[in-house]
């Protein structure tokens, strides 16, 4: 359930400009989550790292979020 409510909000920033901004404007996980939840996504930590599908491409991620979240 996580990994579909971590790719709905995904989604819902990439067709929403202002929703991008703020995501990209998150530099720490529980600004993130809160930003999710204002939204209505709820999901947790562990769901957005390996072994699961990245589910955020690095540009819609700040600098530091997608260093923790993209790494390889």
């Amino acid at each position: 359930m996580s990994v579909e409510a971590i790719a709905g909000f995904s989604a819902k920033a990439k067709s929403e400009p202002e929703l991008a901004e703020k995501l990209k404007a998150c530099v720490k996980m529980k600004e993130m989550f809160a930003l999710a939840r204002d939204n209505g996504f709820e999901f947790d930590e562990d769901s957005l790292y390996p072994p699961n599908e990245p589910q955020f491409t690095e540009d819609q991620l700040s600098e530091r979020l997608a260093k923790a979240l993209l790494r390889a």
